[in-house]
């Protein structure tokens, strides 16, 4: 079991640091958010202390900052050689990361979601992709990438998940329009979306669109759905929403 650090403790870092805890793992977290820490001292037993004192006391440090603020926090501390660093910040760099900690070279980016603290959220992972499997897998699968910017790539992925919850959302408020039971319109689509998806084959790339096909054949409301949704270019403005998300993950 390991000793683990968190720098940053919010709705990332204490879902992870929960997932630790109960495995085994000794952790630390920083107040920076005091009614998360002083909720994670009390649940897990976490110990609370300064962003100095929490890398001194462990061998693994997750960062869990926000980029804009991770200069401003890391420049002041003192890492050590030994030190193996887990960054959950998206937007910061290789390079950057190892000029804040050095003399630490041991590293892996990853791009987490707190419900991998149930379980099933994949974990890309630039760097030392060994270390995030022996920490979070198999609860949740790590899936190495070959280079940052394949990394910021998946970080643009997730940037999908609201807003897919908000497509979700709007066919719910249609759904309880039609029948005025709020409650049952949104448990309806949202187990309809959760099943479908649990019991699809996701190791095969098309299996997406295979599914897809299976069920807007012709003259299906399926079809009809498909081709409203392409016809209205709402594909193409995904696209563009994920590219100029990835453009400012670049800059």
């Amino acid at each position: 079991m390991s000793r683990i650090g968190f720098i940053g403790t919010g709705h990332i870092a204490a879902p992870i640091a929960r997932l630790l805890a109960r495995k085994g793992h000794e952790i630390y977290v920083t107040e920076r958010n005091a009614s998360v820490s002083a909720a994670l001292k009390a649940e897990i037993n976490a110990t609370v202390s300064d962003p100095q004192s929490v890398i001194d006391q462990s061998e693994i440090v997750f960062l869990c900052l926000r980029p804009q603020i991770a200069v401003e926090v890391l420049g002041p501390l003192t890492f050590g050689s030994e030190h193996r660093i887990v960054s959950v910040m998206a937007a910061v760099s290789e390079p950057e990361l190892k000029s804040l900690c050095a003399p630490a070279e041991d590293f892996v980016q990853t791009i987490p979601l707190g419900f991998l603290e149930q379980g099933g959220c994949p974990m890309a992972a630039y760097g030392n992709d060994q270390l995030l499997a022996d920490l979070l897998a198999p609860e949740n699968p790590v899936v190495k990438v070959a280079s940052e910017a394949s990394l910021n790539a998946h970080f643009a992925i997730c940037a999908m998940v609201p807003g897919i919850l908000d497509l979700l959302a709007t066919g719910s408020e249609w759904l309880a329009d039609q029948t005025g039971d709020a409650d049952g319109a949104e448990f309806y689509t949202t187990q309809l979306m959760a099943g479908f998806l649990a019991t699809m084959n996701k190791g095969q790339a098309g299996r997406l669109a295979a599914e897809r096909d299976a069920l807007a054949t012709d003259g299906t409301l399926s079809l009809q759905m498909t081709q409203a949704l392409q016809s209205d270019k709402a594909h193409q403005a995904l696209r563009d929403a994920l590219t100029a998300i990835g453009k400012r993950l670049e800059t």
